[in-house]
């Protein structure tokens, strides 16, 4: 078991006057961490392998005398499920590697996704002391991994653990100025009941999700939640830095930047420049035919932030109008403020650790949405010892 020293004894589920308790499982920076405690759920216990995500998140979080850590620091296959801590909530960011379009599609069986596997082993491992609530989170390729195969797989070993499964999309879009969509399945050793008002697909729960509701033998649940908020159409420039510090490319960068926007992109960033204002895009560099260009988005809203390792990972600011274009890397306070953590402590921190923590992490008010809405009234009803809600009602917040 990986050494975790402040663990401890969790008091019993049945005792309801106590606040909720979580695990949380490729905890990186802790960025979920702020949003359970933004809902009111406090984690005793976080594990991740990385020890540059786990000297971040001891800046941001403490270490009260040195020695006492609920983050355990390694595989987890290391994690000893008989020995984890009583909790209410268990949530595990998997790794996507295996999963996303820019990755090698191996899905569960791949060796950095597959270790879903070893968080189902580790909840096994815990028997009657379970969570009442787990949440993965993955991206939206889980759900069409070898044909869908893999999304269902992880829903059979949610089954056998003893949950109902329930599956949603929600994007960092409709919270921060980040088109960051993800996929979540949420498993509950108590679902709630249903509303039978509810449409089966929404923005929530949209076509391409619906498959697995309709697979035989599993079992699964639509818990009634209230609309997201809408998608932002911008707000970049809200969040971009300002002030002469900033270390914008020079002449020579920034010219083959521009030697390298195809037509239409080139044709996009003139517009901007001959505008009588000035706005900001981001800018990945990708591979075309063998040949690395540049491509702006077209609207006021981040790309996808990803780990900073390898170029074509870091994405660009670029400023244009009144005649003038400017190009720089994006900052890691841009990178905090696009994952809704702009007062995460990164003061002294490396330039690229920030990027791979924040790039590999999950957006902060989607975490907090999701526990307000679904995993803390969740968790509360199975601490009362029912279901939450009843027929025809929907899940409400506490």
């Amino acid at each position: 078991m990986l050494a975790a020293d402040t663990v401890g004894h969790v008091p019993s589920s049945q005792d309801e006057s106590r606040g909720l308790q979580a695990a949380e499982f490729f905890a990186g920076i802790g960025l979920v961490r702020l949003g359970l405690e933004a809902a009111g759920v406090e984690v005793a216990f976080a594990n991740d392998i990385e020890p540059s995500k786990h000297e971040m998140y001891v800046r941001q979080f403490g270490d009260a005398d040195g020695t006492r850590s609920h983050f355990a620091v390694g595989d987890i296959a290391e994690v000893d499920g008989a020995e984890m801590p009583d909790v209410d909530i268990a949530w595990a960011s998997f790794p996507c590697t295996d999963l996303s379009l820019a990755g090698n599609r191996r899905g569960l069986e791949g060796t950095q996704s597959g270790t879903f596997w070893q968080v189902a082993r580790v909840l096994r491992e815990m028997g009657e002391r379970r969570p009442a609530v787990v949440a993965l989170e993955n991206v939206t390729g889980l759900a069409t991994s070898h044909g869908g195969a893999d999304l269902i797989a992880a829903i059979r070993a949610l089954n056998d653990l003893g949950y109902s499964a329930d599956v949603l999309t929600l994007d960092a879009r409709r919270f921060v100025p980040q088109s960051r969509p993800r996929l979540f399945i949420v498993g509950a050793q108590q679902p709630p009941a249903e509303d039978p008002a509810a449409s089966a697909v929404s923005e929530l729960r949209p076509s391409w999700l619906q498959t697995a509701y309709d697979m035989p033998g599993l079992r699964m649940h639509r818990a009634a939640l209230p609309d997201p908020p809408a998608m932002l159409s911008g707000g970049l420039g809200e969040v971009v830095e300002r002030g002469s510090r900033l270390d914008w490319w020079d002449e020579t960068r920034t010219a083959r930047f521009l030697d390298s926007l195809s037509a239409s992109q080139a044709e996009r960033l003139r517009a901007l420049t001959a505008a009588h204002t000035v706005s900001h895009r981001t800018a990945y560099r990708r591979t075309r035919h063998g040949v690395a260009v540049w491509e702006i988005r077209p609207d006021d809203v981040a790309g996808c932030l990803r780990t900073a390792r390898g170029g074509s990972s870091k994405q660009a600011v670029v400023r244009a109008g009144r005649g003038e274009v400017r190009v720089r890397w994006m900052t890691p306070l841009e990178y905090a403020r696009l994952m809704g953590a702009g007062g995460y402590a990164i003061e002294g921190v490396r330039a690229n650790q920030v990027l791979f923590g924040f790039g590999d992490a999950v957006c902060v008010p989607v975490v907090g949405w999701l526990a307000e809405h679904y995993l803390v009234p969740l968790a509360r009803g199975a601490m009362a010892g029912s279901t939450v809600g009843a027929a025809a009602r929907p899940l409400q917040a506490v």
